[in-house]
């Protein structure tokens, strides 16, 4: 069984590793600021890179995976080719060097139109009910062929509808595809990583979309069960328990229903942040898999132990003192439950800390 070599196991020299056939269930992937737990994460996603054929989508709201194919110098020559030759795809808002992150309106979701609009089926009835009965011309339509079909509509439920769009600013987004390649296309074509950079956008329902777009796309084709694995980083800005509003939502609720009924189609999800209590239950529940870093929280470590009741309460209560690098991998990618050094990363961290300035 293939093997990802992801550091040494702790207090001794010997190698820990992780199961790459058991990324066939959903991780999740923890630890409180500072404990190294996006730096580890991109450890696991070199190991994927090199020792497997899945390909990766990682939604990324920090920039912290976009210099994932430039590997560091002295890193051994044959892992250096073998990351160099593999296809990363960056996709970044057009504001930003690399390939341009956009979503296509017309391959939406009518829901998920719907969302973007900010049209709640109960609170905006007749305009949601209006939205529904576009004609199927309309409902193809990309973003600014159908302002113009709702501008010239002699339906005044179209009309408001226009005026919604008109008053959110949703033209003005530079996310949407038109002439150019959306995000879920460039997916479709099966590179080994695309990282989706989310966090320059001006207006942050424009990342929304995105995800939306790639989501809705990929649980669109699940009967196809072509694997890839979801990476999630900062996984409490798109599935907060505590998130509102339709777009908001209707991302959470898609990213339920991948880890309800994605496994067996090949869609599985790694999920990364750094508190349990900011994920729904309804996500955290469906993983087999936990990489815990640093935890201090007596209350999130509880929470952990309710959810992976498979790991001993002596072990997980050591989170609480680890050093920065040490993670706790239990479950079943785990050869045996129990606490590791992650190994240094091959590949640059995009989002690295700031440095305390100091006197020469």
């Amino acid at each position: 069984m293939t093997e990802l070599a992801v550091g040494t196991v702790d207090g001794a020299t010997a190698p820990a590793a992780l199961l790459a056939a058991k990324f066939n269930r959903h991780t999740f992937w923890c630890g409180q600021s500072g404990s190294g737990k996006t730096y580890a994460l991109g450890v696991v996603l070199e190991e994927l890179l090199l020792r497997t054929e899945l390909p990766l989508v990682i939604v990324d709201p920090n920039a912290d995976f976009v210099r994932l194919g430039e590997v560091r110098e002295g890193v051994d020559a044959e892992i250096a080719a073998a990351l160099s030759a593999r296809d990363i795809r960056v996709l970044r808002p057009a504001s930003l060097p690399g390939d341009d992150l956009r979503a296509r309106f017309s391959s939406m979701l009518p829901q998920s139109k719907a969302a973007v609009l900010r049209l709640d089926p109960i609170v905006d009835r007749a305009e949601y009910n209006a939205f529904l009965h576009l004609s199927a011309v309309g409902a193809a339509a990309e973003a600014t062929a159908l302002m113009q079909q709702l501008l010239d509509s002699s339906d005044p439920g179209q009309r408001a509808i226009a005026q919604r769009i008109e008053n959110l600013g949703v033209l003005d987004w530079q996310m949407w595809a038109g002439k150019h390649a959306a995000a879920s296309e460039l997916i479709d074509e099966r590179p080994d990583a695309t990282v989706l950079d989310v966090g320059g956008f001006a207006h942050p329902d424009e990342a929304l979309t995105v995800v939306l777009s790639v989501l809705d796309d990929l649980w669109q084709k699940r009967e196809q069960r072509r694997p890839v694995l979801i990476v999630i980083d900062e996984a409490h800005n798109v599935c907060s328990p505590e998130l509102s509003g339709p777009l908001a939502v209707a991302v959470r609720e898609r990213i339920i229903q991948i880890a309800a009924e994605g496994r067996k189609y090949g869609l599985w999800m790694l999920l990364s942040t750094q508190r349990p209590s900011k994920v729904h239950p309804g996500v955290i529940s469906q993983c087999d898999n936990l990489g815990l870093m640093k935890m201090s929280s007596p209350a999130d470590l509880a929470e952990l132990g309710s959810v992976f009741g498979f790991v001993p309460s002596e072990l997980m209560a050591r989170a609480a003192v680890f050093e920065q690098g040490q993670a706790l991998l239990a479950g079943g990618f785990a050869p045996a439950d129990g606490v590791v050094r992650m190994r240094a990363r091959y590949t640059h961290e995009g989002g690295a800390d700031v440095r305390v300035p100091v006197r020469g």
